[in-house]
């Protein structure tokens, strides 16, 4: 048989073919681009983390070889130390084995973590307690957001800007975009006055109404915007001017 041809019809046996051959949606990575992490088996998900394979056996392969010397039990997997992975399979060297201990390793530890509650805002007392320490010392003013899922609970804050003594900028498409990242249903304004001054200027008051405005648009509520002072804030929505 010419030469060639033998390695055409190799070529066409799977533990030939290379992952980069296939169509895109079912390579491992542009597979859990386009279709989420869910999608992927756990072979796939391994072969991401081996990145490439040996000679004659693509990364997927590769991966599939190891699964089966566990028995296709992941809590097997994550038993072994590097030594023992390396041994599984030829062609796993240190790298590729420290790449899948390190990775069950965080998932082993993802799982004994407390899941700790998103704290639960429910007065103006609440966000400032929650942001406080974040501004408590500073010198000068910056503005923050906190941003709320649907049941009021702190998704998580974003620093918005730094500024002066006696100002700073905050950009709502900024704001607004972190809002629609985080897929937030509320959110709260928080700026600082070093002065200890909590009065509100018409700058305030008009990025407040404006921030309000724009926020209805992509079904986001501003639920309040606190001036924090000295160990004290000014709350719009307690006044009533939100």
């Amino acid at each position: 048989m010419p030469f060639f041809v033998f390695v055409y019809l190799r070529m066409e046996g799977n533990d030939f073919l290379s992952i980069k051959s296939w169509a895109e949606e079912d390579r491992p990575r542009e597979k859990l681009l386009l279709k989420g992490k869910a999608a992927l088996s756990d072979a796939e998900l391994i072969a991401i983390l081996l990145r490439t394979g040996v000679r004659g056996t693509s990364a997927l392969d590769l991966a599939r070889k190891v699964l089966d010397k566990v028995s296709g039990n992941l809590n097997e997997l994550g038993k072994l130390s590097v030594n023992d992975i390396r041994k599984l399979e030829k062609g796993l060297g240190d790298t590729k084995s420290i790449t899948i201990v390190a990775a069950l390793e965080l998932g082993r530890r993802r799982q004994s973590e407390d899941i700790r509650e998103k704290p639960l805002i429910r007065s103006s007392r609440d966000s400032f307690d929650y942001i406080y320490p974040e501004m408590a010392d500073l010198s000068h003013e910056e503005f923050y957001m906190l941003y709320l899922n649907k049941s009021n609970r702190v998704i998580t804050h974003r620093h918005i800007s730094k500024g002066g003594v006696s100002g700073t900028v905050a950009d709502i498409k900024i704001i607004l975009k972190y809002g629609l990242e985080l897929l937030s249903s509320a959110m709260i304004a928080v700026h600082n006055h070093p002065s200890g001054n909590l009065k509100p200027s018409q700058a305030d008051v008009d990025l407040t109404h404006q921030l309000k405005e724009a926020a209805k648009w992509m079904d986001i509520a501003l639920l309040d915007h606190l001036i924090i002072g000295d160990k004290n804030y000014y709350s719009f929505a307690d006044e009533a001017i939100l």
